[in-house]
């Protein structure tokens, strides 16, 4: 079973290659919409690609008002 901190690890490093940024640049605590610079559909598309990797389905009423990447792993923990 993974640890929260995997859990967040992983999302960082997805989070990171999707949008090709330097490795190590996203932290637990960073507001993903103004770090990434992304908009709502570009957060759909890295949630989607969150739920395939982890195998789960995030419903959206457990990701609305999420914008850091501790939440979301949080979120993410709990449907594993």
């Amino acid at each position: 079973m993974r640890t929260l901190e995997q859990t967040t690890r992983e999302i960082l490093d997805l989070a990171t290659k999707q949008f090709k940024l330097p490795e190590g640049s996203l932290s637990a605590g960073d507001d993903f919409y103004k770090k990434l610079g992304i908009d709502s559909l570009q957060t759909l598309d890295l949630l989607s690609r969150l739920e395939n990797h982890f195998n789960i389905e995030l419903p959206d009423y457990e990701v609305q008002g999420v914008s850091d990447f501790k939440t979301l792993a949080e979120r993410i923990q709990a449907r594993l």
